[in-house]
Formats: C-alpha cells, sequence, structure tokens
C-alpha cells in the first residue's frame, strides 16, 4: 500500500513531475492505488482552494476516510506526541491493518515527522521511481 501524506498530497496537487507519473502507471495498474488520509486530504485543500479536486481527479487515488477505530487511534498519537492530525492519520494508515498485506510505503516531503519502522520515501528522492 502507498500513501501520500499532507507534503506529498500537496506536491501531487501542485504537479510534481515523479507523483504525477506515478499516479499515472498506477492508474493502468488495476488493484494499485494511492491512498490519501482524509486528514492530509483536508489539510492540502484548507490552504490551496481546489488541491483536492485536483488530487482526486487521478483515477488511481483514494481517500483514506477517519472512520471510529482510526478516529481513537489518531487521537491517541496525538496526545502522545506523535505530531499533529495528520501526521498520525498518515503513521496510522501506514501501520499493519488486517485488509492490507505487504508493507506499507509512506510518501513525504518530511521523513523525519515519523518514526523509525515506518516506511518512508521522500518524494524527490532520485530512486522513488527506480531513476538514479
Amino acid at each position: 500500500m502507498i500513501i501520500l501524506d499532507t507534503g506529498a498530497t500537496r506536491a501531487l496537487a501542485e504537479g510534481h513531475k515523479t507523483l504525477n507519473i506515478l499516479a499515472g502507471n498506477m492508474a493502468r495498474t488495476p488493484g494499485d492505488l494511492l491512498r490519501v488520509p482524509a486528514v492530509c486530504l483536508t489539510q492540502v485543500e484548507s490552504e490551496d482552494a481546489g488541491a483536492a479536486a485536483r488530487v482526486l481527479a487521478f483515477s488511481s487515488v483514494v481517500v483514506d476516510s477517519l472512520d471510529t477505530v482510526a478516529s481513537v487511534s489518531v487521537g491517541t498519537m496525538i496526545r502522545d506526541g506523535f505530531g499533529g492530525a495528520d501526521t498520525c492519520h498518515a503513521l496510522y494508515c501506514a501501520l499493519p491493518r488486517p485488509e492490507f498485506n505487504g508493507m506499507s510505503i509512506l510518501l513525504t516531503d518530511r521523513e523525519e515527522d515519523y518514526p523509525p519502522g515506518v516506511v518512508t520515501v521522500d518524494i524527490d528522492s532520485p530512486g522513488m521511481l527506480g531513476f538514479h
């Protein structure tokens, strides 16, 4: 599962070349999706009117909702000092869940915001799509 945090979602909305290529490639592969935590999408839209529509225009992008269980878990993470609401929702989405198998990858522009053990990839790293 590939997750876009607030910074990565903002970058996709602004036309980040590598993220746009990734979203386009994933649209051509059935079952491959980019997941955007709802709180991250909310944060991006609050800063840039229309950003959410630009992100959701990609058929490969889905929103990971903040349901009851997620709300409690994210609230606990915020209280325990793991970051703001958007960072904690992205972190929650990256944790192992029964409905997804395999390792989650969190795309971000601020890897230092996440604790050790979370697989993060900087959206500006030279090897993000296998290019060096």
